[in-house]
């Protein structure tokens, strides 16, 4: 499975960006999908993650009432819609797969990973 991350960009704090993550072919039914962030000298961090279903979804702390993750299992794509974005949102995110949701927190039981995009939030 391939997995294409896009909608990054640059934007003000306060301002709005929805990234997608498109597979290339329909993951299984147990699969979660999960969104990843690295900001610079830091370590990849969990921010989203939800059921194959869509029934489920979690959140960090840092993100939570500002961002929301879907899915359309037909068009094989996980979004991020992120709202009210701060300075501190700045890094390249990632969209990964993982067999269950279990582990949708966990970094190390991800199975594939998108190459990442990038968002920059300005003061």
């Amino acid at each position: 499975v391939q997995l294409q991350a896009s909608g990054g960009g640059l934007v003000q704090a306060g301002g709005s960006l929805r990234l997608s993550c498109t597979a290339s072919e329909r993951t299984r039914s147990s699969d979660a999908m999960g969104w990843f962030r690295q900001a610079p000298g830091n370590q990849r961090k969990f921010v989203a993650g939800i059921s194959w279903s869509g029934g489920l979804t979690t959140y960090a702390d840092s993100v939570e009432g500002r961002f929301t993750v879907s899915r359309d299992n037909a068009q094989n794509t996980v979004y991020l819609q992120m709202n009210n974005l701060k300075p501190e949102d700045t890094a390249v995110y990632y969209c990964a797969s993982v067999f269950e949701w279990r582990w949708v927190k966990v970094l190390s039981k991800y199975n594939y990973w998108g190459q990442g995009t990038k968002v920059t939030v300005s003061s």
